[in-house]
């Protein structure tokens, strides 16, 4: 027998509650009166907060009895109408997981306590397979009698509803998966092979950490966690403020070009180690989080690697020649996040450091045509002052006499995403064209100037540096 994947549908495969959208398309058809109900909306942040409380699903199944008389065709209306803003709901990375699933051959299956007649039409719209929800029971002149037909599907309820799902489908749950934030979900996460902890409720957190059960959520990159529906890279947001970095200035323009929402490759040249802060100093003035590229050093050193994985990074082993990190980013921009990275791969050492041509790698530009994202230039200019290539950490004592940072953001450039080689020329000239006008003069820089840009210890011949590919070390 084959395996299925089960979702649950309330913080899961929505980022929040259902029960708001749904009332407001009762209120429209005219089931619900016009004033909502007091404490109602109390009801639903504090669902939306802890997850689903004994009180709350009380409620919601004493809905049968309130629904008596409805007319079934009337909320099958409903379930159409409330099709599109619940797919507005659905949490980024829920959409990817499930094409996973389907790719795999296995079914996706919606398990929820959600009338049947009201989200059918939603799961049909999100290309599911099966619908396993509570049914009411409809007397022959098409009305709701106020009972359920069958079991009530939460808890127990639940499970016994996924069973006789699965024995008429052919589906084995010991080879299925199953995702919930719910602890009231604990019988069909335990009856599965697969259980998947998604935005779990605190005791459903405990419960996944125990008994080692993956935990996720599908707003955020795998691998991101959240605290009270945080991340950390949003918590953190506030505090990445130029005025609360003393040792560095920033002059930042166009900041307009960043879009306010949905998918975006930030592209900016390579100077410093300091490079991606001052990045992230720019993006946070458009209030979103930014997930970058970086290379595997960093994911693999202690401490650091482990904040860049909670920051979303991308982790790029240049040496394997790997398409993973690609896919990756490519499901992150899918999901509507903002992507950064540096084509040229590294900072330049030696003479390639002044070269007024930047030289990059294909990722970008194989990126842009895979997902059809906008490319962002970004010009960064100064940064190798604040931390140059020859010190291990930046000099954060030279509060005095700051160097300045200029930071330009550019309009999208304009590609053709068939020639990754042109692409990749057309987003480097982009970036240049950001730069100040000493950046495109060529000079012979000084000794002092070339020792700033090897990393310490450096013992090979400066002038091989000219030839390296971009992006190697």
């Amino acid at each position: 027998m084959a395996g299925a994947a089960f979702f649950d549908l309330d913080r899961t495969l929505l980022v929040g509650a259902s029960g708001p959208v749904i009332s407001d398309g009762l209120r429209h058809e005219g089931l619900l009166p016009e004033r909502h109900v007091p404490g109602e909306g109390l009801l639903f942040d504090v669902f939306n907060l802890v997850g689903e409380t004994l009180p709350g699903m009380f409620l919601t199944r004493q809905a049968a009895r309130a629904a008596a008389g409805w007319p079934r065709e009337a909320v099958q209306r409903v379930g159409e109408a409330v099709v599109e803003p619940l797919l507005a709901a659905v949490a980024p990375f829920a959409r990817l997981l499930i094409a996973e699933h389907q790719t795999a051959g296995r079914p996706v299956v919606m398990a929820t306590t959600t009338p049947y007649d009201v989200v059918a039409p939603f799961a049909a719209a999100l290309g599911l397979d099966g619908v396993v929800a509570t049914r009411y029971a409809v007397r022959d002149d098409g009305a709701y009698d106020g009972s359920i037909d069958g079991p009530f599907v939460w808890g127990r309820g639940k499970l016994q509803a996924v069973k006789e799902w699965g024995r008429a489908h052919g589906v084995e749950l010991r080879d299925s998966w199953a995702y919930s934030d719910s602890f009231y979900d604990l019988p069909l996460l335990s009856a599965v092979g697969h259980p998947t902890a998604v935005n779990p409720d605190v005791r459903l957190a405990v419960v996944a950490t125990a008994r080692r059960w993956p935990a996720l959520h599908l707003d955020v990159p795998p691998g991101v966690p959240k605290l009270a529906g945080v991340e950390p890279q949003q918590a953190l947001l506030p505090l990445v403020r130029p005025e609360l970095i003393p040792y560095a200035r920033f002059d930042i323009d166009g900041v307009e070009h960043l879009p306010a929402d949905g998918a975006a490759i930030i592209c900016g040249n390579h100077r410093s180690y300091f490079d991606p802060l001052a990045v992230a100093v720019t993006i946070a003035k458009r209030g979103r989080p930014v997930r970058f590229l970086g290379k595997k050093e960093v994911f693999d050193a202690p401490v650091v690697g482990q904040v860049a994985r909670a920051m979303g990074g991308i982790r790029v082993d240049r040496g394997t020649g790997s398409d993973e990190p690609l896919k990756a980013a490519a499901q992150a921009l899918e999901a509507g996040e903002m992507v950064a990275l540096m084509p040229q791969g590294t900072i330049p050492r030696g003479p390639a450091f002044f070269d007024p041509e930047l030289k990059g790698r294909w990722g970008a530009a194989r990126l842009a045509a895979l997902s059809g994202a906008p490319v962002i230039p970004v010009g960064l200019w100064g940064t190798e002052q604040v931390w140059p290539r020859s010190a291990r950490l930046p000099n954060v004592l030279n509060l005095t006499d700051p160097p300045t940072i200029r930071i330009r953001v550019g309009a999208p450039v304009e590609i053709g995403r068939d020639d990754p080689d042109a692409d990749t020329k057309a987003i480097m000239a982009a970036i240049v064209d950001l730069l100040p006008a000493e950046a495109r003069e060529r000079r012979t820089p000084t000794e002092d100037e070339l020792r700033r840009t090897f990393p310490p210890g450096y013992s090979g011949d400066p002038q091989a540096e000219d030839s390296r590919r971009p992006g190697t070390d």
